[in-house]
């Protein structure tokens, strides 16, 4: 009789237990424990198979096993399951997928960036030819003209990965030369919590390394596109497309996918750390990841940042990780992939503008900015939806309300309206408005901005507030304004000036402000590249798409260049290369504004050490040297335990007590954001320019603070290629301050050898330390 309740109560415990919601983690173990992948992936199974009891469940359960570049593996866990593994000695973290957001020809004219001089550094690598771009991001569309292989060569030696073929893409016929490997990741993503929104008879979707929504296609074609001669968008001009490293070969590893049910694409963490970990395995040279997540950011090595940790094992591996720094902006803060070891990449304008002009009744013309194409647009009336209606109508001229107004008051008019957004799909929903509505066209009046798209032939044009002002001023003060709208031209050079984008992610790091991020800035506003053609935005093969995805692949181009130039040369060299040479005014000499709620002088968080300058970097003179141990002594600077620094690095750590300064990192910059009285750090460089060079300093001090370096002049010679120098920096100001910029460079009069200086001074912490 007593086994009955006994017996119940564990069928009833194991029905629970197979009906308790499974939900996918990561299970992070750091640096491998095996040389032989294999391995390392019948560990993953031992491990979970002592948890969930039975080689099958434990099959069941395996999502991917991360075997080359760490060791990991993502399972789906019960809650309880999840608290069992936590708990085992080797286990570093166990956390839940999470998911990233993608960040969405004139360009290398503009950052003169070409093969028109024999000795600069396309000719001189021979466009990348050798080099591997590993691109992680939304697929790939094999057809399109950028990745055609005429020219090259046979696909390097080292190579181990491989095309995969599954739905609409044949790995066998679409890859070759240029396409060399292609490779999908999406069981993250169906066996995570987005399982809901993957249907694969209402998705649109490929699963395959196809690319559905053309992000992927227009990173690849920007970072590493062949030649394109005659490419085109809108008719909008004419030229050469290409990448800024135009023979390097491309590697795609597909993890975001686009998810009919919310309209955009994700990118699971799993998805992610597996693609990162099997572009290790295969041999690229450079990853491009042009995704983020936003604030609030984890630690740099906690597993739920896929990014910084995949990225960690990457660099340690000698390979370069460029990531976007986010379109959180113009906020501060707002800067992601903030860990030391990635490059972080904020966006810029180019010297290229679209100017479509106004013609009001009154003879006055006003130049808006619009991707319009279609006929001249003769005098027409023009309307700002205001005053009393009917009891039952409602007038707005808020660009988010124009479907309110009523259908009479926008008839056959061109409408101009106001918005406080900063995205342009309000520019494109809108239009759409306006044109349910019948009516004409729209003006937009917004928070000065450069992202352009087109609205379908319909005329949407962007003014600032100023001009929309001006034309509302005009409305008024006529019974019957009228206005004129002529097709877009293109204007390049001269006077466009170069503008750190509104929607650019802006610095300190939120996790680490002693870290300097972003690193560099490059063209990333209305970037023409090639596209897919469900791309809405699709234009004869072309589309011009703005984000840090856009800058990212710019920096990734040219820092294939600089590894096929020098492949000896660390990540953190490659690093300093392109920071302490780039332009910190745009390339005809004009300074770089920083837009925003108030335009301003672009400084360090907008743009880090500058727009990035290819030529300049191929030759830095000296660089800011770092490999893992410099890494370790940051984790431990900031307070991460022994085991976890041990259990990725894979070597015994102990830190040391008092544990070392973040400050003496040996970053191509100096961010000191707490600077309450006096502080002295050290800097390494390493001459990799002419053997018996003398450098100098020149000091630009930040307002109210000393900076002075200990020695002033530097003397390598053939035994001593790296120095180390001290700074002292000492505050004069007697309050709490915002930051205060400046810089330091080491000069031999042929090379200026540049990086940035930040501080904010923090009095109140010393009071308070004090007393």
């Amino acid at each position: 009789m007593t086994k009955t309740p006994i017996l119940v109560a564990i069928c009833l415990m194991l029905a629970l237990n197979i009906a308790a919601e499974t939900k996918v983690h990561i299970v992070y173990l750091g640096e491998r424990q095996h040389d032989d992948p294999d391995s390392v992936t019948e560990s993953h199974h031992q491990m979970l198979w002592s948890i969930l009891g039975s080689k099958e469940a434990a099959h069941d359960s395996m999502v991917y096993s991360y075997r080359h570049g760490f060791s990991a593996f993502a399972a789906k866990l019960t809650d309880s399951q999840v608290i069992q593994l936590s708990e085992l000695p080797e286990v570093v973290h166990v956390i839940r997928d999470r998911f990233y957001e993608l960040q969405t020809t004139r360009t290398w004219d503009y950052l003169k960036h070409t093969s028109r001089h024999p000795k600069n550094l396309l000719n001189q690598t021979n466009m990348g030819d050798k080099v591997i771009i590993g691109v992680v991001d939304s697929g790939i569309w094999p057809e399109s003209e950028s990745f055609s292989d005429n020219g090259l060569g046979p696909i390097p030696k080292r190579w181990k990965g491989s095309c995969v073929s599954k739905q609409s893409f044949n790995g066998s016929t679409v890859c070759n030369r240029k396409l060399i490997g292609a490779k999908y990741f999406i069981s993250g993503l169906i066996g995570g919590a987005d399982e809901s929104n993957w249907n694969t008879t209402e998705n649109p979707e490929y699963v395959s390394p196809r690319d559905f929504n053309g992000h992927g296609t227009h990173v690849s074609a920007t970072a590493a596109g062949s030649f394109v001669a005659d490419a085109s968008y809108l008719a909008l001009g004419r030229g050469t497309a290409r990448g800024g490293a135009p023979r390097a070969r491309i590697a795609m590893y597909k993890a975001c996918w686009h998810l009919a049910s919310i309209g955009t694409a994700t990118c699971s963490a799993a998805d992610m750390l597996k693609a990162i970990d099997e572009a290790i395995h295969d041999g690229v040279d450079v990853l491009s990841i042009s995704t983020s997540f936003p604030i609030p950011l984890f630690p740099e090595v906690d597993a739920r940042d896929a990014m910084a940790v995949g990225a960690f094992h990457a660099v340690a591996k000698g390979i370069p990780v460029v990531c976007s720094g986010g379109n959180a902006g113009p906020a501060s803060q707002t800067v992601t992939n903030t860990a030391p070891w990635i490059i972080t990449v904020a966006a810029t304008t180019q010297d290229r503008s679209f100017p479509t002009l106004i013609t009001l009744g009154n003879n006055i013309t006003i130049v808006g900015q619009a991707l319009y194409q279609g006929p001249d647009m003769d005098f027409t009336g023009l309307v700002y939806p205001e005053g009393p209606g009917a009891s039952n109508e409602t007038f707005s001229g808020v660009c988010e309300d124009l479907a309110k107004n009523p259908a009479r008051i926008i008839k056959e008019k061109i409408v101009l309206c106001f918005t406080k957004s900063t995205d342009y799909g309000t520019v494109i929903q809108a239009a759409s408005d306006v044109f349910n509505l019948d009516g004409y066209g729209v003006i937009v009046a917004r928070n000065p901005g450069y992202q352009l798209n087109p609205c379908d032939g319909f005329p949407c044009l962007a003014v600032d507030y100023e001009l929309g002002t001006d034309i509302l001023f005009y409305i008024r003060s006529t019974r019957s304004p009228v206005a004129k709208i002529q097709p877009t031209r293109t204007l390049v050079g001269l006077p466009v000036a170069t503008k750190v984008a509104t929607f650019s992610s802006r610095g300190p790091s939120s996790i680490s402000p002693a870290i300097l991020k972003p690193d560099i800035a490059a063209p990333g506003v209305n970037i023409l590249a090639a596209t897919s053609p469900n791309d809405t935005f699709y234009d004869r093969g072309f589309a011009m798409k703005s984000g840090t995805s856009m800058s990212t692949p710019v920096v990734a181009g040219i820092v294939a260049l600089l590894k096929s130039l020098h492949p000896h040369w660390s990540p953190a060299a490659i690093r300093s290369a392109i920071v302490t040479t780039a332009w910190r005014t745009d390339p005809s000499g004009e300074p770089i504004f920083a837009d925003g709620s108030n335009r301003k002088l672009a400084d360090p968080f907008d743009y880090g050490g500058g727009v990035v300058n290819s030529e300049k970097a191929a030759k830095p003179g000296l660089v800011y040297d770092m490999g893992v141990n410099d890494y370790v002594l940051y984790l431990c600077s900031v307070g991460y335990t022994d085991s976890s620094i041990t259990r990725l690095v894979r070597k015994k750590t102990v830190c040391a007590n008092p544990k070392p300064s973040v400050l003496d990192l040996n970053l191509p910059s100096i961010t000191i954001p707490n600077l309450a009285k006096e502080v002295t750090l050290t800097r390494t460089v390493t001459n990799v320019g002419p053997v018996g060079s003398v450098y100098k300093a020149v000091i630009e001090a930040p307002m109210g603070v000393n900076v002075t370096v200990t020695p002033r002049t530097l003397v390598f010679n053939a035994k001593t290629r790296k120095l180390s120098f001290k700074v002292r920096v000492i505050t004069n100001h007697r309050v709490n301050t915002g930051y205060y910029f400046g810089s330091l460079t080491w000069t031999d009069s042929v090379h200026n050898v540049v990086i940035p200086v930040s501080v904010r001074t923090q009095i109140l912490q010393r009071y308070y330390d004090e007393n």
